[in-house]
């Protein structure tokens, strides 16, 4: 709608900014109906300038309103200033100075463009006050055409909450077995070690696609590669139920062909954000994304038992599985896996991704010699596996455990189960901010991941040791929360290490680092349930415990912050 208003510089100049009229001052123009109104009010008072009111009356009449535009600006900051900074629009004026007696007279010119969309022209022209010493402005503008606020949204931050999305549903259709594996084993008669088996057998095609989900990604894009995984994933959870049914040998098929999938998602979401993220909010960003993966727990844990309740256990697959094929076409919409692949990606914020940097051509060849040769890769490696062992062993048994040790049922067993994740949902995008901070204020970014990953080793081997001493099953509950909250400082240490140390290789890296990971996994589940049958829980965090703290000594060691592999 078009907008106008006559606007005084010596009247009117404390309107706009520091009180010197338009000069040197920029913004851009809001609809706001009520103080349109006001403003044509104002023109109206200017215009009748010459007429015969008392000069001084007419001047307060003015200031009165011209106080009153400024209290409604300062009230109404939703809809912005009249003029305000943005990135994607400009005032220029052209400034010329006029000498006029002892006063000079400011002739100004402003004109609004928008680089993202077409928006008429603004014009700011120059007319001549009453008395010949101040000089008034014609404000116009069109802004019918503007880009709404979701289009404005930065373009990586729809990556990465596209992947967010990815891993939200990931863990969904990973821990829904957790719980269902309860009613199943006791419909087909399954015991402990069957229950590990069936647990397992998800790693075993986790493992298989870990490197080749990095090299898939690092040299055809993360979008077709992560794409590929959530589609595979989510139809094998679908088939999950009747896998069962047909026998146990077509369950394990169906739940490592679930892993083939979600082994994919990794890597290449490593890759997508080492190419969209700067280094100012790696950690951030990473936080966020992984957090996806604990709030999915914390859905999955939490809706399955009632769906088990209201409908069986069958319904949680079914119902996870169907929510794939939504993200999916928002994926194929909005996701590319490089900024120089979208189009509608502008020239600011392409600018702060990559740092006045080129674009990288996607890998052809993969160093191996050189990345094993380096000892801050084997660093990552050896600290992933220590990491997940306990991990992987909260993720697939957590529910079991509060079931026969603290004699939780069903339903109690997936709420309470909620609560440790959403935790480390909590803490991770907390660890990421920390760090980022750490990052800007001039602390090495080597030191800013040893730092967080200490946290991430020490702090669930500290509360793990204390679940053998705890008399109730709330303070039991409490220790399991803590322990995944500083869990959570991974995020921010050895996750966000590979796109330090290797960007260019970061879904190749991040593969063989998880590969490791999925290892401790597959080993971890399955040595639990045999431990369980010989021994006790105790013995269960005993063995997790004396890992986080071997890789806290080979990270603090060999790890570092600096790009190695370029």
């Amino acid at each position: 709608m078009a907008m106008g208003g006559l606007i005084s510089n010596r009247n009117f100049g404390s309107f706009i900014g520091s009180g010197n009229g338009f000069q040197n001052e920029r913004g851009i123009l809001y609809q706001r109906t009520e103080i349109s109104n006001r403003v044509m009010l104002y023109q109206d008072l200017c215009n009748r300038k010459t007429n015969a009111l008392c000069r001084n009356h007419q001047s307060r009449k003015i200031i009165s309103l011209q106080a009153s535009l400024q209290h409604e600006l300062r009230h109404e900051r939703s809809f912005g200033c009249f003029l305000q900074p943005r990135m994607d629009c400009r005032i220029r004026f052209r400034n010329s100075i006029k000498e006029c007696g002892n006063s000079k007279i400011n002739r100004s010119r402003a004109y609004y463009k928008s680089e993202e969309s077409d928006i008429t022209e603004g014009v700011v022209d120059s007319l001549p006050s009453a008395d010949g010493s101040a000089e008034a402005i014609l404000v116009e503008g069109n802004l019918q055409n503007a880009s709404p606020w979701w289009q404005q949204f930065p373009r990586r931050w729809v990556i990465v909450l596209l992947c967010f999305a990815s891993f939200l549903l990931c863990n969904m259709d990973r821990v829904n077995m957790s719980i269902a594996i309860l009613p199943m084993s006791q419909e087909f008669s399954w015991n402990s070690a069957t229950v590990g088996l069936i647990q397992s057998s998800f790693f075993w095609g986790y493992l298989l696609t870990q490197i080749l989900g990095g090299i898939w990604a690092d040299k055809f894009g993360g979008k077709v590669v992560l794409g590929f995984g959530v589609v595979w994933w989510s139809f094998a959870t679908i088939m999950t139920p009747i896998a069962a049914k047909l026998g146990l040998p077509f369950l394990l098929v169906v739940r490592a062909f679930m892993g083939i999938g979600e082994g994919v998602a990794m890597p290449a979401m490593n890759n997508l954000l080492s190419k969209w993220i700067p280094v100012s909010e790696r950690s951030r960003s990473l936080a966020l994304v992984y957090s996806g993966m604990y709030l999915g727990s914390v859905t999955g844990l939490g809706f399955s038992p009632m769906l088990i309740h209201k409908f069986g256990w069958p319904s949680v697959f079914y119902s996870f599985g169907s929510l794939g094929s939504i993200w999916f076409l928002l994926w194929l919409k909005y996701a590319y896996s490089s900024p120089k692949d979208d189009p509608d990606l502008s020239a600011e914020e392409k600018k702060i991704i990559l740092g006045g940097s080129k674009p990288r051509e996607p890998v052809t060849v993969i160093p191996w010699k050189l990345i094993l040769s380096k000892p801050p890769v084997w660093a990552l490696i050896i600290s992933h596996f220590c990491h997940n062992w306990g991990t992987f062993i909260l993720l697939t048994w957590m529910p079991t455990y509060y079931n026969q040790v603290l004699k939780f049922n069903l339903t109690e067993s997936g709420l309470l189960c909620v609560l440790p994740w959403l935790t480390m949902a909590v803490f991770a995008n907390i660890g990421g901010w920390i760090a980022d901070t750490l990052v800007s204020r001039g602390l090495s970014i080597t030191s800013v991941r040893k730092i967080m990953q200490s946290i991430g080793f020490l702090g669930p081997a500290f509360f793990l040791t204390q679940l053998s001493r705890v008399k109730t099953p709330a303070m039991a509950v409490l220790c399991m929360a803590c322990s995944q909250g500083s869990d959570a400082f991974s995020q921010s240490g050895l996750y966000s290490n590979h796109q330090d140390i290797g960007p260019r290789y970061a879904g190749v890296l991040l593969g063989l680092s998880n590969t490791a990971g999925v290892l401790a996994g597959v080993f971890g589940t399955a040595a639990t349930g045999y431990i369980l049958q010989r021994g006790s829980w105790d013995d269960v965090f005993k063995v997790a415990v004396a890992l986080y703290l071997v890789g806290t000594l080979v990270w603090n060691l060999f790890a570092t912050g600096e790009k190695i592999l370029d």
